[in-house]
């Protein structure tokens, strides 16, 4: 039960942050890259050696996928971050909602209109795919090796980083379904209906990056 606690907790602290920095920056890309990234290199060496810091289901596909995790697992650390996703929307909505404007934005995903450079949903597709599989491989990679375990946090909130740094002005990046999800949900709309790439792209890019992983690294 404490791994999935964390990783609800994870999940909270990476919405509230990085999407949280995304509303109030104005969507500046350094710092939504850095908010998102610094996110999960504090819960890294905080939650890591409990549930593994997944914080995004996309991740713990790809951990299922090379048995790193069994189904049970699989589904609850799913629920646990779509949980934890809705908890750091939540406060977000709620800590916006006290200002003038009340509720305007909370760092949504989105494609067409809703991207700055009105990306169709197949551009914004594979885009999302490409973005996935370089973050989730480069989990994989790093957290594959003992010898990695000391910066393997830093190596993954930094990947994490630079994919925000391509992916923030062509679909918000999301490259994690929960993220996408919660913030979807609570301001509904055009949001809402795009959501689904969203949620689909990662997870293809997570199981390409997860099978090129097996393939290419894993020793027999």
């Amino acid at each position: 039960m404490k791994k999935y606690i964390c990783e609800c907790i994870g999940t909270a602290v990476l919405v509230l942050f990085g999407c949280g920095t995304a509303v109030i920056s104005d969507g500046d890309l350094v710092a939504t890259s850095l908010a998102f990234g610094l996110s999960i290199i504090a819960m890294a060496y905080v939650i890591g050696n409990i549930s593994g810091c997944h914080v995004n289901p996309a991740v713990s596909l790809a951990m299922l996928i090379n048995k790193k995790i069994e189904v049970k697992d699989f589904i609850c650390y799913v629920v646990a971050q779509v949980v934890g996703a809705f908890i750091g929307a939540g406060i977000l909505y709620f800590i916006l909602n006290g200002t003038p404007d009340g509720v305007f934005a909370l760092g949504t995903n989105g494609f067409g209109d809703a991207s700055l450079y009105e990306l169709n949903w197949i551009s914004a597709f594979i885009v999302e795919v490409i973005l996935t599989f370089v973050f989730v491989y480069t989990i994989l990679g790093v957290t594959s090796d003992d010898n990695k375990s000391a910066v393997a946090g830093i190596v993954i909130g930094l990947t994490l980083t630079f994919v925000h740094l391509l992916g923030i002005n062509l679909t918000g990046t999301s490259v994690n379904p929960a993220r996408s999800l919660a913030p979807a949900v609570l301001m509904g709309g055009e949001a809402l209906k795009q959501v689904w790439l969203f949620i689909v792209a990662p997870l293809c890019g997570s199981a390409i990056s997860a099978i090129t992983y097996k393939l290419l690294n894993k020793e027999e």
